[in-house]
């Protein structure tokens, strides 16, 4: 497998970091890192995210990380990182 991320996913790390750094940027910087990180798991265990049935045929899955939710995309043997957000907002 491998791992790519969307300019979306890209964008959402960024605007995340800045609303973050605005009141904390150690805790933006942390943040940050361990988003980076958690997909990089998904390599060797794809399938261990949550399945989302509403997108069926598609196999997209959504991940915890610590408040976050990060959703991916497995296509053949590629994984896409889609979209992450702060559980707290209104999606």
């Amino acid at each position: 497998m491998q791992l790519q991320w969307t300019s979306k996913a890209l964008s959402d790390v960024v605007r995340l970091h800045e609303f973050l750094a605005s009141a904390n940027g150690p805790a933006a910087s942390r943040v940050v890192k361990s988003l980076v990180a958690a997909p990089v798991g998904l390599v060797a265990n794809p399938r261990i995210g949550e399945r989302l049935e509403e997108f069926d045929p598609r196999e997209i899955r959504r991940l915890l990380v610590g408040r976050y939710e990060m959703r991916y995309e497995i296509v053949e043997s590629t994984i896409y990182v889609m979209r992450i957000w702060h559980t707290r907002e209104e999606r």
